[in-house]
């Protein structure tokens, strides 16, 4: 639709002395004006992939997601042996016994609970516990660092959500106001040339998109 209003912009370029007579508001300035906002909003829409963003950032949480699982989980097995009669009150206190339950089934605002919880009560004397129980730091310290990466990449997610869907709606307004501007000056310049057929069917959208997929054909035919 965007082609094909750019190719009828320029038949009303191309025609603007003659119809600007018969119509005032139809000025050089308008119809480059109009040319540019189609080329605009080419740039800005055709082909774009407004999906594109938020399926990177899905991607993002969702690689952070499995390894932040995997290493709970770990750590977990590793509480309840070293702590064996203590360990649900530590898994409690770690935020193990709230979440976790939800976290295996996938929730990630659960995940995200589990591990700010997780940050906020692994006090420097129960790390130093689990640490001299065999725990490698490592582990305790990634755990910790899952909390704002997972946390971030959820914030950013549902940021493109929002980003993407007001992209959609404001995409839909400009093009549907583009298209009722054309069909407008298609009707309007049809009939001037009613009598013109050559010129008539410049202004006739569904000519101008089937000569358009004409000239695709025989291209893709030549390149052949």
């Amino acid at each position: 639709m965007l082609l094909a209003s750019k190719t009828i912009t320029q038949s009303l370029i191309a025609n603007i002395n003659e119809l600007s007579l018969a119509r005032t508001t139809w000025t050089p300035e308008y119809a480059a004006e109009l040319s540019t906002r189609i080329d605009n909003s080419i740039d800005n829409y055709l082909g774009l992939d407004k999906k594109k963003e938020l399926r990177n950032a899905t991607a993002r949480l969702n690689a952070i997601q499995g390894p932040a699982m995997r290493d709970l989980s770990f750590l977990k097995v590793q509480i309840e042996v070293d702590f064996n009669g203590e360990s649900n009150e530590i898994l409690k206190q770690l935020g193990f016994v709230k979440n976790l339950r939800h976290v295996q089934k996938g929730n990630q605002e659960a995940l995200i609970q589990l591990l700010y919880t997780f940050k906020s009560n692994l006090t420097s004397e129960l790390r130093t516990s689990i640490i001299e129980k065999g725990t490698n730091p490592i582990l305790l310290d990634r755990v910790i660092t899952y909390a704002n990466d997972l946390k971030d990449a959820n914030v950013s997610q549902e940021t493109m959500k929002e980003t993407s869907k007001a992209l959609s709606e404001e995409a839909i307004t400009v093009l549907n106001g583009i298209y009722t501007e054309i069909m407008g000056i298609c009707k309007i310049a049809a009939n001037y040339y009613h009598y013109e057929p050559l010129k008539k069917e410049q202004f006739n959208i569904s000519k101008v998109v089937s000569n358009m997929g004409n000239a695709a054909k025989t291209s893709n035919a030549s390149a052949e």
